[in-house]
């Protein structure tokens, strides 16, 4: 299995803010890591986890 490819929000390169995370698609959900500290390990979510809590931030911004 190939490693997982880790992107950051394009909301997070637009700010001057250095605090984001990196997501990827993994083979049972997705991952979620710190960017200062990829090395650090990750978390993985489900799809539907995932999207409830990208409508959770969503709903607090």
């Amino acid at each position: 299995m190939n490693p997982p490819t880790w992107r950051k929000s394009s909301r997070s390169t637009q700010g001057t803010s250095s605090e984001c995370v990196e997501v990827a698609p993994l083979a049972q959900g997705i991952g979620v890591r710190d960017s200062k500290h990829p090395n650090a390990g990750h978390l993985a979510v489900t799809a539907e986890e995932f999207a409830a809590l990208v409508q959770r931030i969503k709903g607090t911004v």
